[in-house]
């Protein structure tokens, strides 16, 4: 009520505007259309504030609007006054209503001034890539001052920038060509804001091409327990429509809240498409946390060999925790662990083929997981020439090739300068990949054996890239923080959640029986070693 009081002098001061201005009204057929303008915007008013009126408060601002007009109909010649009233006060409003409109409609005119202007700068880039070639006579689709409405069509817009567009290139574009795609999707990117991630959709089939503007895939969630399946991991989060499911995941925020993501899972074990991984990227973009949090999931129900090739301590956290053999960055440890997960590999198979020959079809022979993760093998080995041991990536090569049907997975994780260096084994059996930070589109497509359909996003974090969880299947990746939990500079929050998620460290072993200790799944496994 206070509010309207002190409005009061504004409309009067409104009125008597239009009482000295007369002319602004225009011709007197614009009186009725400003009244019945005005008492649009009076009614929608008044609904509105209905509807913003909470339940409980109704009755009464209906009993008192229901009075009000009871004691204007009783009064001498009130609903004449109450006309008199409210007409000034409709055409004031209808005033206000007209002249919103028109700045309204300047407003979107010279917003789709700018939305085509936007596309007719996107349409002379691409003159040059689908122009026609010399020689043609028939008349071409791009060509300088050409109509782009001819070419575009379901565009989008957010403001003024363009988040959905479908156009047509003649068919005389060699779309086949890898690197004459690059090129159109790097105009693209340039000319739809490169701060942005597109996935451009080529339908050779009908010669068009759909660009759409990618949502940020969400960031700031740490290693956790996620709902999986027997044989399953979770590498990372992706696109919701990428994907079939989604896992309950606790947000990176102060609340520690629980939404929903769309995870990319990795299918490990004897019936794997892609049992083995190889994990790749530049320095610092997160390929040792990618290890650390496949090694916290693998630990659920199974035990995991860790070799450090770069011999820095990135997981000393792991070192003697239930189901962690060994933790190995010396040389000649992880020679001798990988030597002993190449006879466990033998041994394993022995036993499953053992047991087939006279198993029950309802009885199978119970195998625990075995994870080899090593992380920096082309470092390691170099280190093993210089100190005269046997290369360890030599020892890979029967877990490699046989550890699928022996329950055992390998992880490999290794920078882009060291790739030259793996051995065949390695890059050969690894058909699951993973592929972080800034990577060249050769590269790319080299490692994944295929490029995705999104561009590559700018100044990408930590853990943001690309996997292939099984072969055909190319995803957007966004990997969750696993960091160092000894390392100083680590965030207390991502810290605490690794922490939490360490297994327990057992208590004082029994004495060592007489004819000596059993290993995993009955083999000799080695020392748990601190780094």
């Amino acid at each position: 009520m206070l509010e309207k009081i002190r409005s009061l002098p504004a409309r009067a001061r409104g009125l008597a505007e239009a009482v000295r201005n007369p002319d602004d009204l225009g011709s007197p057929s614009a009186v009725p259309r400003l009244v019945a303008a005005g008492l649009r915007g009076l009614a929608g008013g008044a609904l509105a504030r209905w509807r913003a009126t909470p339940r409980d408060r109704r009755l009464p601002l209906a009993a008192v609007v229901v009075s009000g007009l009871a004691l204007v109909w009783l009064m001498p010649h009130g609903p004449l006054l109450a006309a008199c009233a409210l007409l000034p006060v409709a055409v004031v409003a209808g005033r206000r209503a007209e002249r919103g409109g028109a700045a309204r409609a300047a407003e979107a005119a010279a917003e789709t001034a700018a939305r085509n202007e936007r596309l007719r700068i996107v349409y002379e880039a691409l003159v040059p890539y689908f122009g026609a070639p010399e020689g043609c006579t028939a008349e071409p689709a791009y060509t300088w001052g050409g109509r782009w409405e001819d070419v575009f069509s379901d565009q989008a817009f957010e403001g003024d920038r363009v988040t959905a567009l479908c156009l047509r290139y003649p068919a005389h574009f060699p779309d086949g060509d890898a690197g004459a795609r690059t090129r159109v999707e790097e105009v693209l990117t340039a000319k739809t804001g490169p701060e942005r991630e597109l996935r451009l959709c080529w339908d050779r089939e009908h010669n068009r091409l759909r660009l759409t503007v990618l949502p940020p895939l969400p960031d700031g969630l740490c290693a956790q327990r996620f709902v999986t399946g027997p044989g399953e991991a979770v590498l990372g989060f992706t696109d919701p429509d990428a994907v079939d499911r989604t896992v309950p995941v606790t947000s990176g925020a102060e609340d520690g809240g629980v939404s929903e993501a769309a995870p990319v899972v990795w299918r490990t074990g004897s019936r794997a498409p892609a049992a083995h991984l190889l994990a790749t990227g530049r320095p610092g973009s997160g390929t040792t946390s990618l290890l650390r949090s496949l090694t916290l999931q693998a630990l659920d129900d199974g035990d995991v060999l860790l070799v450090d090739g770069s011999g820095a301590g990135e997981f000393a956290c792991f070192a003697g925790r239930r189901g962690v053999l060994t933790v190995e960055s010396s040389p000649t440890g992880a020679s001798a662990a990988l030597e002993w997960a190449t006879v466990e590999t033998e041994r394993r198979l022995a036993e499953l083929a053992q047991a087939r020959r006279t198993a029950v079809a309802d009885h199978p022979c119970p195998l625990r997981p075995l994870w080899i993760v090593v992380d920096r093998p082309a470092l390691l080995a170099h280190r093993a020439r210089t100190a005269g041991v046997r290369d360890p990536q030599e020892l890979l090569e029967v877990p490699l090739r046989h550890g699928r049907a022996a329950e055992v997975t390998v992880v490999v994780a290794e920078q882009l300068d060291g790739l030259a260096s793996l051995g065949p084994a390695v890059t050969g059996c690894t058909g699951a990949r993973v592929v972080l930070g800034p990577v060249a589109p050769a590269l790319l497509h080299e490692l994944l054996g295929g490029v995705p359909s999104s561009t590559p996003p700018p100044g990408a974090a930590p853990g943001r890239g690309y996997a292939r969880p099984a072969p055909g299947t190319l995803l957007r990746l966004q990997a969750p923080a696993a960091p160092d939990p000894y390392d100083d500079t680590t965030d207390e929050r991502q810290r605490r959640a690794v922490l939490a998620l360490l297994p327990e460290r057992p208590g004082p072993p029994d004495p060592a029986p007489a004819d000596g200790g059993a290993g995993a799944d009955g083999g000799a496994a080695p020392a748990a070693a601190h780094t």
